[in-house]
């Protein structure tokens, strides 16, 4: 890092961060590898899942994930924050914060079950049981956020060949288990829960012990406290994220009712894709952030980056409809429903995807508390877009068309909180 830092003086070209586009290309593709197969792989486990489960209950999994996802950032409090921050400019505290992060998760626990209870009871009781919900939702809070863990710290360490490979170890593991569920001779919702948490459990031990770096824990209280304002800022950002990201699940399951949430998680799920190169790149630059806040000071390179966010999105969902238009069950039968709405959603990634960028920068550049209040804002605002589109429109071709628009207004406001706020110095944490 110090020979990083002696280079980045010597240099008067830097195009991010004091790297060179060679050796950042390196890294981006090396970082790449692993979500270009995840790819396939997850294409995979989707037909899989999708297709076997009926549409009501492939929404109701969705949509009890999606809640999971969204429990996931308040485990830990945000301390995974803390601890990727280590692995990225302090790697011989990686112990030290490791075991911070394990402290922190144990005490989030009891909160995080209360609210999850809550949630079934207010939303979910009447559609599958208590125990299900449980299992699915937990399966993405200690399962999938552990194997997170070690795939970000593997990339603070700038390691991203090794977090790659433990991507794809990740979703090889969904995927089989996917079909092993596919193959079963009562395939419902209920045994898939099963299957999937205990998969998803033997894949975490896996992969703490075969790919997270060996350190010795050592719990040290006084080096916390200063980072606890960004681990909390973090986790109520995470946490405003995925509201607002997964909020449209469970207002479509409110007020469409399953078969229709079942349509839109499917979409949702081809839109996510398209977000997979956008994230690598987000990964490389916020480390380049970190160690020089300054780099997103040229208007150049602002203006460069959302349009090639744009079109990257743009271009990975047309070529998803477009397989779709000529192939409509290439995916399978349930899939097959939603082939003549992808056409219609072309903009969603675009805006969704660069609305995740703008908050990546911000993250960057330690405005964690900034980046907060600008998911709190688009939470809400996209809360009341939702409701009374669905309110309006009852036909998934009339409100899906409208979806573009509600998507355009969350990042026109995201722009303008965003830039602004990159107006003000950035925060060393």
């Amino acid at each position: 890092m110090v020979e990083t830092s002696i280079k980045a003086q010597n240099y008067k070209v830097q195009p991010v961060g004091g790297e060179g586009r060679r050796t950042l290309m390196v890294k981006f593709l090396k970082a790449f590898s692993g979500d270009g197969i995840r790819l396939f792989i997850q294409l995979f486990y989707f037909y899989l899942v999708a297709n076997t489960l009926t549409i009501g209950e492939f929404g109701l999994f969705a949509t009890a994930s999606s809640i999971g996802i969204v429990l996931s950032r308040l485990a830990g409090f945000g301390f995974l924050s803390p601890l990727y921050r280590i692995a990225t400019v302090k790697p011989r505290l990686i112990g030290v914060y490791t075991a911070g992060y394990l402290a922190a998760l144990a005490l989030s626990l009891p909160l995080v079950a209360i609210i999850g209870w809550a949630v079934h009871t207010v939303f979910f009781a009447s559609l599958m049981p208590l125990v299900v919900f449980a299992m699915i939702a937990g399966t993405e809070v200690l399962f999938w956020r552990t194997l997170e863990a070690v795939i970000n710290v593997n990339k603070g360490l700038e390691k991203f060949g090794l977090a790659s490979i433990v991507i794809v170890f990740g979703f090889s593991v969904k995927a089989l288990a996917a079909l092993y569920f596919a193959l079963s001779s009562e395939p419902d919702l209920a045994s898939w829960a099963l299957i999937y948490i205990i998969s998803q459990a033997l894949m975490a031990v896996i992969a703490i012990i075969v790919f997270y770096p060996r350190r010795k824990l050592r719990f040290v209280p006084k080096l916390y406290i200063r980072r606890i304002p960004d681990a909390l800022s973090v986790s109520g950002a995470e946490v405003l994220f995925y509201i607002q990201s997964e909020l449209d699940k469970l207002v479509v399951l409110a007020i469409g009712g399953s078969v229709a949430a079942g349509l839109y998680s499917i979409i949702m799920r081809l839109v996510d894709l398209t977000a997979m190169p956008v994230r690598t790149f987000s990964t490389l630059l916020t480390q380049r952030l970190m160690r020089k806040p300054e780099l997103m000071n040229s208007m150049k390179m602002r203006i460069g980056f959302e349009v090639g966010v744009f079109f990257v999105s743009v271009a990975a969902i047309a070529c998803i409809a477009l397989a779709l238009f000529i192939k409509p069950n290439l995916l399978g039968d349930n899939v097959a429903q939603i082939a003549p709405y992808m056409a219609i959603v072309l903009l969603v990634p675009a805006f969704r995807n660069l609305i995740e960028y703008q908050a990546e920068l911000l993250y960057g550049r330690g405005q964690s508390f900034q980046r907060l209040l600008n998911y709190l804002v688009l939470g809400i605002l996209k809360a009341v877009l939702l409701v009374w589109l669905l309110s309006t429109y009852d036909a998934p071709s009339q409100w899906m068309v409208w979806i573009n628009a509600v998507f355009a207004a969350l990042y026109a406001v995201s722009f303008v909180l965003t830039y602004t706020s990159l107006k003000k110095p950035a925060i060393r944490v």
